[in-house]
């Protein structure tokens, strides 16, 4: 196998080896925090301690970096929940796979697994991939740690290797994936990936090529730990070929046929927030996780390719501050500040952005200064209130990360 870093849309993987399915096709495999939090900023730096998830229990060390916040929104399984619109989506993807790719007996082609837990083994997210120990996409800045050996899954590739060596070849993933990021309507420490994957034997590939029975898949070269064999230019122009078709087809069948062409990428790996944010005419990813029964009513529809267009509850005015510290000489990251800013003020917070960085030119310490805008998506916030969460920010700030606050 072979994955790339972390994307957020979409990735391509090119598998060596096809195994003989024993899963039925088509089979259904089954597998919160809207108030702000004042204190707990995250379940990290505790040797010694215990933490209790999905019902395991995981000994804690100098990795575990879980945040409150994040914490809550596990085990919600928004993609799970009938007629909310990330549910949609997913249905309306099974759907077109269900009808479009029919197996030899007149099954689905294709499996679906949608209830994976989103606890996975270091082993299993990155090592299975072939992602180098030393690559720059296994920082904890980057991803949520349970410990050294656990984590909250960044891509639901973290089961490829399972499910290929359980002998499937043709298979979608659905799940709730977790990356540390920034903060904006755009991006939210957890988001639903979706993503296919399928194999092709030497005769399935070539078969219907003129000569085909002389072709290769693989090129005269060796496998390592680290790297697969090199493919023959005929494979990988072939199976470009059926993935491009694969996807035209899906697209087509997500937006309709005009201008759908236009739009189409080169992957095969979908984050349905996108998805859903484009077909819906949402804007805000903040919304998902919204029990608002304007928000959620909306999407109470009698078939799943109803067309919808998200009709905006109030728009509440935004309260806006600035808060501004001198960086502690290491170990700080700005995902662990918007970490800390998420868990105090919760879905309040509808972006942070970084206005200043300043340099003293004495000291050479490095300052800080972000923009904080607070947003209520129900309600207007009070002046007052916003002060107390963010006054609960700074000081958390001050005795969680080693800032020296300019406040």
């Amino acid at each position: 196998m072979v994955s790339s870093a972390f994307r957020r849309v979409a990735h391509v993987c090119v598998y060596p080896v096809r195994k003989a399915s024993s899963v039925s096709r088509g089979h259904q495999h089954p597998a919160l925090g809207s108030r702000p939090a004042a204190s707990g900023f995250a379940a990290r730096g505790a040797p010694g301690g215990v933490l209790e998830l999905l019902g395991q229990s995981y000994p804690q060390d100098d990795y575990s970096n879980l945040s409150r916040k994040v914490l809550s929104c596990v085990g919600r399984n928004l993609h799970n929940q009938q007629y909310h619109p990330l549910w949609l989506i997913k249905e309306r993807v099974k759907e077109h796979f269900y009808k479009q790719y029919v197996g030899r007996f007149g099954t689905p082609l294709f499996s679906v697994f949608d209830n994976f837990s989103p606890v996975v083994t270091t082993w299993q997210n990155f090592d299975s991939l072939l992602i180098p120990t030393d690559h720059p996409s296994r920082k904890k800045g980057d991803n949520y740690y349970l410990n050294q050996i656990h984590m909250l899954r960044a891509h639901t590739s973290a089961h490829q290797w399972d499910l290929l060596h359980a002998g499937l070849d043709a298979f979608l993933v659905v799940g709730d994936v977790y990356r540390r990021d920034q903060i904006d309507s755009q991006h939210y420490p957890v988001f639903h990936q979706l993503e296919g994957v399928r194999l092709f034997s030497k005769h399935e590939l070539f078969a219907g090529v003129k000569d085909g029975e002389s072709l290769q898949l693989f090129e005269q070269s060796s496998r390592s730990a680290h790297k697969q064999e090199t493919h023959t230019m005929e494979a990988v122009k072939l199976l470009e070929f059926d993935l491009k078709q694969t996807l035209t087809r899906l697209v087509t069948h997500l937006f309709g046929d005009a201008g759908a062409q236009d739009r189409i990428g080169w992957a095969f790996g979908l984050g349905l927030e996108r998805l859903a944010m484009i077909l819906y005419d949402i804007p805000d990813i903040r919304l998902f996780w919204s029990e608002d029964e304007r928000f959620l009513k909306q999407f109470r529809v009698s078939d799943i390719s109803q067309k919808v267009t998200f009709q905006p509850l109030s728009k509440y005015p935004a309260v806006i501050n600035d808060i501004s510290f001198w960086l502690p000489p290491e170990n700080y990251t700005e995902n662990d500040f918007y970490d800390l800013v998420r868990t105090i003020g919760g879905d309040l917070v509808e972006k942070v952005d970084l206005i200043d960085k300043f340099e003293h030119p004495k000291t050479h310490k490095t300052s800080h200064c972000y923009r904080i805008t607070y947003r209520h998506m129900e309600r207007t916030l009070s002046q007052r209130e916003v002060r107390r969460i963010h006054q609960a920010v700074q000081e958390a700030a001050v005795q969680l990360l080693a800032v020296e606050g300019r406040f």
